[in-house]
Parts: C-alpha cells; structure tokens; sequence
C-alpha cells in the first residue's frame, strides 16, 4: 500500500474544524467557498468565462460575505 494512503488514513481531518478555546482552527464556510471559487478560477482558465464559472463564483462568495455581518 502506498505509504501516503496509509499516512492519510491515520490522520483524522475532522480536527482541523474544531475550535480551541477562544481560538477557531478552521472555519467550514469560508473554506468550502474557497474551494468552490477556486474550482471557477481555474475552469475560467481552462475553458474561458462561462455563466457556470461565473455562477460557481459567486455561490462561493456569498457565505464569505455573510460571514462579515456575524456578532459573537
């Protein structure tokens, strides 16, 4: 078995997403939109501007956006 399969399945990525104390690790929402604008960048790259690219874009702003109008 490869060695880095074997690495990744001994690692429990859940632990990145829980918070310490005051201090939060990882937030879900402004990382999956991350991806997800990531995803659009580069399909716009590859095939050029088109309505999916840009729709995917901004479905992955939108929970970045909201996450400014937050109170603790």
């Amino acid at each position: 078995m490869n060695p880095l399969l074997i690495l990744l399945s001994k690692m429990d990525i859940t632990e990145i997403f829980k918070t310490k104390g005051n201090l939060k690790r990882w937030s879900a929402k402004r990382t999956i939109g991350g991806v997800i604008v990531l995803t659009a960048c580069s399909t716009i790259l590859d095939t050029g501007v088109s309505w999916e690219a840009v729709t995917m874009c901004i479905i992955g702003i939108i929970p970045i956006s909201l996450s400014f109008f937050e109170k603790n």
